[in-house]
C-alpha cells in the first residue's frame, strides 16, 4: 500500500495539473468559455498597459497571455502525466508564474476576489513541492543518523 505522503503528492499533482491545463487553455482559446477568454484578454491588456517596459522589449498583451497560457498548459500536463523529477521542475515554474500573476494583479489594483484563486493555488503548489522535497530528504537524514550512532558506539570505552 502506498504511503500517505505518496498519495498526497499524486493527488495534488493530478488536481493541480488539471487545473493549470484548464486555466492555460482558457488563456489560449475561446473554445472552453468565450466569456472567460474575453475577461483574460481584457486583464492582460491592463497588465501590459501597467508595465510599459514590456512594450519596449516587444512583449504585447497577446504575447504575454500566450506565454503564460502555454507555460500553464505544458507544466499542467507534466504535473498530471510525467513521473519523477520533471514534476518538481514544472511545479517550480508554475510557482514563478503564480508570483508574476499576483504581481500583475497588485500592479493594476485588482481587488482580492480577482486573485484569491492564484493565492490558493500558489499555496497548494508550495505544499506539493515541500512534501515532495521532504520525502527525498528523509532517507539521507536517516542514513546520517545511523552513521552518527555507529561512530558514537565505536568511541565508547568498554568497562569490565
Amino acid at each position: 500500500m502506498a504511503s500517505p505522503r505518496t498519495v498526497t503528492i499524486v493527488a495534488l499533482s493530478f488536481a493541480l495539473g488539471l487545473f493549470f491545463v484548464f486555466m492555460g487553455t482558457i488563456k489560449l482559446t475561446p473554445r472552453l468559455s468565450k466569456d472567460a477568454y474575453g475577461e483574460m484578454k481584457q486583464a492582460y491588456k491592463s497588465y501590459a498597459k501597467a508595465l510599459p517596459g514590456l512594450k519596449k522589449i516587444g512583449v504585447s498583451s497577446v504575447l504575454l497571455r500566450k506565454i503564460i497560457g502555454t507555460l500553464e498548459v505544458a507544466c499542467g500536463i507534466v504535473l498530471t502525466l510525467v513521473p519523477g523529477r520533471p514534476k518538481d521542475v514544472a511545479n517550480f515554474i508554475l510557482l514563478l508564474v503564480i508570483l508574476a500573476v499576483l504581481f500583475f494583479h497588485q500592479l493594476v489594483g485588482d481587488p482580492l476576489k480577482r486573485y484569491a484563486h492564484a493565492l490558493v493555488f500558489g499555496i497548494l503548489l508550495t505544499c506539493r513541492l515541500l512534501i515532495a522535497r521532504q520525502a527525498e530528504d528523509r532517507p539521507m537524514r536517516e542514513q546520517r543518523r545511523e552513521e552518527q550512532i555507529n561512530a558514537q558506539e565505536k568511541n565508547k570505552v568498554k568497562v569490565s
